[in-house]
């Protein structure tokens, strides 16, 4: 048993810095992936996730493999992109959902485009699916900056939020500090998918941020207990992914968020049967 599911964290370095840098990003993504299921922008979030690619393409080209750079970049690309999609949707017929959907297509073609043509030997299945067993320092400490911002966050403006998931007329009379809250919420989404990211790739950054708690949402009513159940499902899948990959030597992120997949199966098949127990 020891040596299953606790000395690959006691004898790799690796596997430790994977840890925690999953359990930093589950602490963030939990709330932040309720909040988006709770406003209906769950879309929003997947749109984001692909279009922050460019930005980090572009990070590459200029700044190589450093960071900040890449960070820098890919946060521009997904503020960018959704002000733009916002501005699209107050001006034009088209709702937010289709607004997002064509900016983040380009975005990903763009972002798939400059790695292909100017990435040099980069793989681009590295931005694509990450490699979370390659996280190393300096971008541990970026992913811990970014939680602990958001938790702190997230903690001052939680009740706004909360009152515009279930009463939107209430916080549109409050006028420009609407929109505000807004604005500071999608920059958390940004940057907690630009964290994700730098471990799990774009393309499984979202499935740490949406699977999780949307499980969550299927067995909890109140927003707190939501968001600490997507948080528990979040750091669990993690730790029994990084095992998994370990001991059958597959990759890392994929199997993170087939397993938070799995749980969302499950529990979704159990509140299945049981609606239909009690229709029966």
């Amino acid at each position: 048993m020891y040596d299953i599911f606790i000395a690959p964290f006691v004898d790799y370095v690796f596997m430790r810095r994977a840890l925690f840098a999953c359990l930093a990003i589950a602490l963030s993504c939990g709330p932040i992936g309720v909040l988006l299921v709770l406003r209906r922008m769950s879309l929003l979030g997947d749109a984001l996730s692909h279009a922050i690619l460019p930005g980090i393409a572009v990070g590459y080209l200029v700044t190589g493999l450093w960071l900040p750079g890449l960070s820098l970049g890919g946060i521009v690309a997904g503020l960018l992109v959704a002000a733009v999609s916002g501005a699209v949707t107050r001006r034009t017929i088209l709702h937010e959902d289709a607004s997002f959907t064509g900016f983040y297509l380009i975005a990903l073609a763009l972002g798939v485009l400059i790695l292909s043509v100017k990435g040099g030997n980069m793989n681009l299945t590295h931005f694509l699916f990450g490699s979370v067993l390659a996280v190393d320092k300096e971008t541990m400490t970026y992913i811990i900056g970014v939680t602990s911002l958001s938790l702190l966050t997230l903690a001052v403006i939680y009740r706004p939020l909360v009152y515009e998931c279930f009463d939107p007329t209430f916080v549109r009379l409050l006028g420009g500090k609407a929109g505000r809250y807004h604005a500071i919420f999608m920059i958390l989404v940004v940057l907690n998918l630009v964290g994700a990211c730098q471990a799990l790739g774009t393309l499984m950054a979202l499935g740490i941020m949406m699977l999780p708690a949307i499980t969550a949402r299927l067995i909890s009513t109140q927003v707190w207990s939501t968001a600490l159940r997507a948080m528990i499902i979040a750091a669990s899948c993690s730790y029994f992914g990084l095992i998994l990959s370990f001991q059958c030597n597959w990759p890392s992120g994929p199997t993170i968020i087939l397993l938070c997949g799995v749980v969302y199966l499950t529990v979704l098949s159990y509140k299945t049967l049981q609606q239909k127990t009690v229709v029966g």
